[in-house]
């Protein structure tokens, strides 16, 4: 079927400054193709209400939005920001120059699924339409919105790697930073995968799962309807505690009430990996997981007992293994730690686009990315050195 094109007289494109306002089935639609699941309205929605990802909090929801005929055929999640906190996407470097130089950095436009290091975010366009008209014309509103209002710049955050090249001939320019992946090859178990690393890395994983058995802690994951409805607040208490011992560092950007609602809004996405003493009914530790398709990702954990090696066991090994018995070919165990790729993770390239609509910050920025990129790939292959795979692997 060929792809329909609207006629300009009868496309709306507006910003909507709530996901309430949007209908949660239509945004759905559009979201379906992707990986993640972040971009569900169910997920979005949930930010804003908890007030995690609200105006209190520095997060103006601004989600750009086009119509035709009333039916929703392309949006993307976009937020107007003062502040950089909970990007994870750390401008420091851009935003100091531009004090330094007496330049204005904020306010920002940034597309973004909230406080998730996660690869995806692109135009959520209806299928049966013009897809390089549509996107000319979301990035044309984009930047008469910012031009418009004073807006120094728009981020478009972890995107899909096509979306960051197309965001480049719309005046964006693209940042590489580094993540993590570990890949389903095919294995019939978690052996089978430690089999791929070196005799080293494989004694040393063995010695660490037996030391946790011997400490007594067992290992379970469950999955949707199967969670405790237990585990959410006692995952909100985890994610606390995890990010007080980070002091300032620390990563608390999620409400109580997001905690609880995820109960209902987006259990059907979520899994835990819980660790239990023996005779306790409740968990001393847990890993929130979240999948979609063909894919997972570690999002949050937290322990209350110091127990050696449970960290590894509980967001590495335990995860590898649901998604080996569940046919799942990819897990992305989230941002940090060259420790992952002691372990088998991969390192891999995500990206971000940006657009400084001051010339002389887009100036900076065009001048010296490229080295910051190559940068970054150096590093990526640094840590990819780290891989303990047995030599023909």
């Amino acid at each position: 079927m060929p792809a329909m094109t609207v006629p300009n007289e009868q496309l709306t494109l507006r910003f909507a400054r709530s996901m309430a306002e949007i209908d949660g089935p239509a945004w759905n639609a559009l979201a379906e193709p992707l990986d993640s699941p972040f971009f569900e309205w169910e997920w979005l929605k949930l930010l804003e209400d908890s007030g995690s990802a609200a105006p209190a909090r520095g997060w103006y929801p601004n989600h750009l939005i086009a119509t035709a005929g009333g039916r929703l055929i392309g949006a993307l999640p976009l937020y107007l920001k003062w502040h950089s906190d909970g990007e994870f996407v750390f401008d420091q470097l851009w935003s100091e120059a531009a004090v330094r130089l007496g330049l204005p950095y904020y306010p920002r436009l940034v597309g973004a699924t909230p406080f998730t290091p996660a690869t995806g975010l692109r135009f959520l366009m209806a299928p049966d339409v013009n897809q390089m008209r549509l996107s000319r014309r979301l990035f044309e509103t984009m930047e008469q919105y910012c031009q418009g209002n004073g807006i120094q710049g728009a981020a478009l955050l972890f995107t899909e790697p096509e979306f960051a090249a197309a965001a480049d001939d719309y005046g964006f320019t693209t940042w590489r930073h580094q993540g993590y992946m570990w890949r389903n090859r095919g294995f019939a178990n978690l052996d089978d995968f430690l089999a791929t690393l070196n005799a080293n890395r494989r004694k040393a994983i063995r010695r660490e799962q037996k030391a946790l058995a011997d400490s007594g802690v067992t290992v379970e994951i469950v999955a949707g309807s199967a969670i405790p409805d237990s585990f959410f607040p006692l995952m909100q208490r985890l994610y606390e505690r995890t990010n007080t011992k980070f002091g300032p560092w620390g990563c608390r950007y999620l409400t109580d009430e997001f905690f609880e609602g995820m109960a209902g809004a987006f259990r059907h996405r979520l899994a835990f990996a819980a660790a239990y003493r023996p005779r306790r009914r409740e968990p001393i530790a847990l890993a929130m997981l979240a999948g979609k398709g063909d894919i997972l990702y570690g999002r949050y954990w937290g322990a209350f007992e110091d127990v050696p090696f449970l960290h590894f066991e509980l967001c590495y090994y335990a995860p590898i293994a649901y998604a080996i018995a569940n046919g799942i070919q990819r897990y992305d165990p989230g941002m940090g730690g060259a420790h992952k790729a002691r372990r088998g993770f991969v390192s891999v390239s995500s990206y971000s686009a940006h657009r400084f609509f001051d010339p002389r910050m887009d100036m900076i920025f065009r001048t010296h990315i490229d080295r910051v990129n190559q940068l970054e790939k150096n590093y990526i292959d640094e840590l990819n050195d780290l891989l303990p795979v047995r030599r023909g692997e």
